[in-house]
């Protein structure tokens, strides 16, 4: 569990990218850390389901250590005890509807789709298409990388400025 916490630590640091909020104008709440972190998340899982075992064991080691920190998250936000499960299981299918979404969107032949998509979930005000071009470049990078490289890969994702078209 060791090397799955360690590449959710990455993919937390790579989500709070202060370009991500100050160029692709992710909001910086609440919601727009968890947009975030979902799309990340999205990009790791999608390329662990593409490998072979034990890729899905640590894809469902991830979710559930992703889980527990958001999980701790409102704990220390202070939430109360019996409310917290209410917001995991709120929490759970906003995160598993996007990555339905997603996985969709990145899958049709338009181009836009993921550009709208990022646009519905995150926010009217976000730079989809730079955004959709920093998620497709990690994609890419990413589709190069085995479960190793993937469970000690730092930096694992390209920087958000890295991504714009030269």
């Amino acid at each position: 569990m060791a090397p799955v916490n360690a590449l959710l630590e990455r993919i937390v640091g790579a989500s709070r990218e202060p370009a991500l909020y100050l160029q692709g104008g992710v909001p910086d709440n609440f919601e727009g850390r968890f947009e975030a972190l979902t799309l990340h998340l999205f990009l790791v899982l999608r390329r662990l389901r593409e490998l072979p075992a034990p890729a899905a064991d640590a894809a469902q080691d991830l979710i559930d250590a992703a889980f527990a920190y958001l999980e701790l998250g409102f704990r220390q936000g202070g939430i109360s005890d019996v409310a917290v499960p209410k917001r995991m299981k709120k929490i759970g299918r906003s995160f598993y509807g996007r990555l339905g979404g997603y996985e969709e969107a990145l899958a049709a032949e338009d181009g836009g789709a993921f550009a709208a998509a990022l646009t519905r979930n995150i926010a009217p005000g976000i730079d989809a298409v730079a955004l959709a071009r920093h998620i497709k470049a990690a994609a890419a990078v990413l589709a190069t990388r085995s479960l190793d490289d993937i469970l000690a890969a730092d930096p694992l994702f390209p920087p958000f400025a890295d991504s714009k078209p030269t």
